[in-house]
């Protein structure tokens, strides 16, 4: 016992309880909030009275946690004054605009778009860097870890969301009519997942769903992408020879030799009446969402080919018995999302929605100016919309998706159920119905999930907790991640040489 509590102690102090979701939400302050931006780059409203007229987005910065009084003055506050006086610990959030007027830039000013609330202990939290006497003097617990808001006055967390793994191939026996196995993609681009379904039919038709898309033989959409011989696909997919064998009579679903014609009769199926339209709108739709991981351009075709074609093949060989089928309750499998991930569905949504704050910024350009005004930037940018739905987000717990229950309030009962409370895991899967694989204990748990820690009655075993001394580690970006690739291969070429 007495090893097992300076085990403890020692992890406290190296690698602390909830120190990846601090370290998750400054990644997403650093990183993410400026790759966002970054990828708005510019913002164009439609004001031909002026000419060619844009607004273009630079860096960003988040200032202190502060607050406004009512006489308007502003001043940096405290963790423990948002509590009493039942406030928001936000900071504001500012952005680099500079106007240019027919290519004539103008001068760059700041502009506050937003508050944003911060996380206590976090790097840009007001008590990050205290002294134990100094967080006393603040009002605080010195060994309180952090990790929650106080979204008007209340302390609120973010738990952890347990979610199927992104962009792999996950094949499976089906229980569906007709359907004797599937394979399942979840393809993620920036935080939004587009979900598909490849389902080997009981005539042996191997057909996709995605997007709008709707049981469309696998042959079409191959061809479409640029594959274009009976066999360049047949090799694609496999070079053993009973996979092939049972792919062949695929090939008699399709009309189409070369990919225009393939794009056509799949625009045929979705009934797209204008003829010289439904080329174009089909491209857009196999780019933009089919995949969209593998990039969302043309010359990304073939890539989604070749993914599609191991797809396929992963499939036949369930159906052949060559290899087992994936277990979904296994780890591997599965993938956590943090602070990091939840913030940046949520900031993106509201941003770059419909009726998001970039749509509000073109449109009160467009207003003001009809009126005869050339309008400052700062007028044009409604703040009070990001601050309002990002708070009302923590506040209530309901996020993008239909999601609820994500933001929670933090249990303070003892200092054992904060610290679980904060290490709590939540699965997607509805507690009204029986799914008992899910709840069931899982070997791949051992040393990442509490065996016993979980409630009784209907979200037994779909809410979990991180055992003691477990951590989550994180991924590392695409671009980073490609370029060890290809350290990796120049690596071997040089091995082979």
């Amino acid at each position: 016992m007495e090893n097992y509590k300076r085990l403890l102690k020692s992890f406290v102090s190296e690698k602390g309880f909830i120190k990846f979701q601090i370290d998750s939400y400054n990644n997403f302050v650093e990183r993410k909030i400026p790759e966002i931006l970054k990828q708005i780059k510019e913002i164009k409203p439609d004001v031909p009275d002026l000419g060619e007229f844009k607004i273009k987005i630079g860096r960003f910065r988040l200032g202190e946690p502060s607050i406004k009084e009512a006489d308007g003055s502003l001043r940096n506050i405290l963790p423990m004054e948002a509590r009493i006086r039942n406030l928001t610990y936000a900071a504001p959030m500012y952005v680099e605009m500079t106007p240019v007027l027919n290519k004539i830039e103008s001068e760059t000013i700041w502009v506050n778009f937003g508050d944003l609330p911060i996380m206590i202990k976090s790097k840009y939290c007001s008590l990050n860097g205290m002294s134990r006497e100094q967080l006393i003097e603040a009002g605080e617990d010195p060994d309180d870890p952090g990790g929650y808001f106080i979204i008007n006055g209340t302390e609120r967390v973010l738990v952890l969301l347990e979610e199927i793994s992104p962009n792999r191939i996950i094949v499976e026996k089906s229980n569906i009519a007709n359907v004797t196995e599937t394979a399942r993609i979840h393809s993620e681009k920036d935080r939004y997942v587009q979900r598909h379904t490849l389902e080997r039919k009981t005539d042996g038709i191997v057909r996709i769903n995605f997007a709008n898309i709707n049981s469309l033989p696998i042959i079409i959409l191959l061809r479409a992408l640029g594959l274009k011989s009976d066999k360049d696909i047949i090799s694609t997919i496999s070079s053993d020879p009973e996979v092939q064998d049972e792919f062949y009579p695929n090939l008699f679903e399709t009309e189409s030799s070369n990919s225009k014609e393939a794009l056509d009769e799949i625009g045929r199926k979705l009934r797209i009446p204008q003829k010289e339209y439904r080329n174009e709108r089909v491209s857009r739709l196999i780019d933009k969402y089919l995949l969209p991981h593998l990039g969302q351009d043309t010359k990304n075709r073939l890539d989604k080919a070749f993914f599609l074609a191991k797809a396929v093949d992963k499939l036949l060989k369930l159906h052949l018995r060559k290899i087992p089928q994936d277990d979904l309750d296994n780890y591997a499998n599965k993938r956590l999302r943090l602070s990091e991930d939840l913030l940046e569905v949520l900031f993106r949504s509201i941003l770059l929605g419909k009726w998001g704050l970039i749509t509000r910024i073109t449109y009160n350009y467009q207003k003001l100016t009809k009126r005869g005004r050339f309008p400052p930037l700062p007028a044009i940018v409604e703040s009070n919309v990001l601050t309002n739905q990002i708070i009302s987000a923590l506040a209530i717990g309901s996020w993008v998706g239909g999601r609820t229950g994500v933001s929670q309030r933090l249990e303070r009962g003892s200092f054992v159920k904060s610290i679980s409370h904060v290490r709590n895991i939540l699965s997607p899967l509805t507690s009204t119905q029986e799914h008992f694989k899910a709840r069931e204990l899982h070997p791949t748990h051992w040393g990442r999930i509490d065996p016993s820690q979980t409630p009784e009655g209907a979200t037994i075993g779909l809410r979990k907790y991180l055992a003691s001394m477990a951590s989550i580690t994180t991924g590392i970006p695409t671009k980073e991640k490609n370029n060890l690739i290809n350290i990796i291969k120049k690596t071997e070429g040089m091995k082979n040489e």
